[in-house]
């Protein structure tokens, strides 16, 4: 899948493990309906060697993010708990 719109936030790289690192970041995209401008922030993931696919020149830039939306469900305490992440792996520089 494919979003484009504006990185608002970069998070650091966190190393979850000797083989495990993860890179958050946040795209603003807005949508407008009947005259109403709607905003929307979407995080996404970047996992393993993607995370170093981004920087800090690419904040408050307009990109096309590519993605994988991934689902997993989880028992904890008794109770089923569901989790929904978007996995970047790969961000274009938009040229408008």
């Amino acid at each position: 899948m494919e979003l484009i719109g504006k990185i608002v936030e970069i998070g650091t790289t966190q190393k979850v493990s000797d083989k495990f690192q993860k890179r958050e970041f946040v795209v603003e995209t807005k949508d407008k309906t009947n005259g109403y401008e709607f905003v929307n922030y979407v995080k996404f993931s970047l996992l393993k060697d993607k995370v170093n696919i981004i920087d800090e020149t690419f904040l408050y830039l307009e990109v096309k993010v590519s993605f994988n939306i991934k689902g997993s469900k989880k028992e904890v305490n008794g109770e089923t708990r569901y989790y929904t992440s978007l996995d970047a792996w790969k961000i274009d520089k938009l040229v408008l």
